[in-house]
């Protein structure tokens, strides 16, 4: 791996979520260009050594800086450093962002009903696709459900609120729903495939998967993206493939 792969970019900002959560900005060179969902290769120097891991990109596609969100994995070769970041610090940006986990792999069904499903960092691809226009002109319905582990895991609260403020309408069908899965007196407590098998998801938004009609979009822990994919397969939901299909996934880790 060479380093002309990558621009040197500068950190702008951090953001201490929990003590295990944190979200940082960096300047955005002006080639770099994503869509929505897709994430970005960063790297710092460790030792001398370039290591690089994959991350979501928080941002939206139009922001003139580039924002990402990130767990601390004890002992982990990257995060256990990459935590310490300080304004001004150096990160190293691969010049392509990758990922398919976008609005446009969707050809059928048509746009109607969009579910946004993440558990802890995975939350950072639907930030960004929620930060663009098009999410908002296409579909009717829009559902955000966000699962975290303990309260104060909820991170950007304020920020969808913003976001819905900024982009939606009154009456545009946008609901968020979080999930405390170790809060037994939370509304929804229980793993996200759990609360599809029971009904209790559904019944929270207020509305139904529909296999003709309902964009489905999983990130997280893959253990909960593959679970959740089972469940919603057992409901008549289809892996998209090719275009046509509902399920969509994206192993965040």
């Amino acid at each position: 791996m060479t380093s002309e792969k990558f621009t040197i970019e500068k950190v702008l900002s951090v953001h201490r979520w929990a003590e295990n959560l944190f979200s940082f900005k960096i300047t955005r060179p002006n080639h770099f260009k994503f869509t929505a969902g897709q994430f970005a290769r960063i790297g710092i120097k460790v030792n001398d050594e370039l290591v690089v891991r994959a991350y979501s990109l928080v941002s939206s596609p139009y922001d003139e800086t580039l924002e990402f969100f990130s767990i601390v994995v004890p002992n982990g070769a990257f995060t256990s450093h990459l935590q310490h970041l300080k304004i001004e610090d150096e990160i190293y940006l691969e010049k392509i962002p990758y990922g398919f986990l976008t609005l446009a792999r969707y050809q059928e069904p048509i746009p109607q009903d969009l579910w946004l499903l993440a558990t802890g960092t995975g939350l950072a691809p639907f930030l960004s696709m929620l930060q663009d226009f098009d999410t908002w002109k296409n579909y009717k319905n829009i559902f955000l459900v966000y699962s975290v582990r303990t309260l104060n895991e909820l991170a950007y609260v304020n920020e969808i609120e913003q976001i819905r403020q900024t982009f939606g309408e009154d009456d545009t069908g946008f609901k968020f729903i979080s999930v405390v899965t170790r809060d037994p007196s939370a509304m929804l407590h229980q793993r996200l495939p759990v609360l599809i098998e029971n009904g209790n998801l559904e019944q929270a938004v207020g509305y139904q998967f529909n296999p003709q009609t309902s964009h489905i979009m999983l990130c997280g822990n893959p253990q909960m993206v593959e679970d959740t994919k089972e469940a919603l397969k057992q409901r008549g939901l289809t892996m998209n493939r090719r275009g046509v299909g509902n399920i969509a996934v994206e192993n965040y880790w």
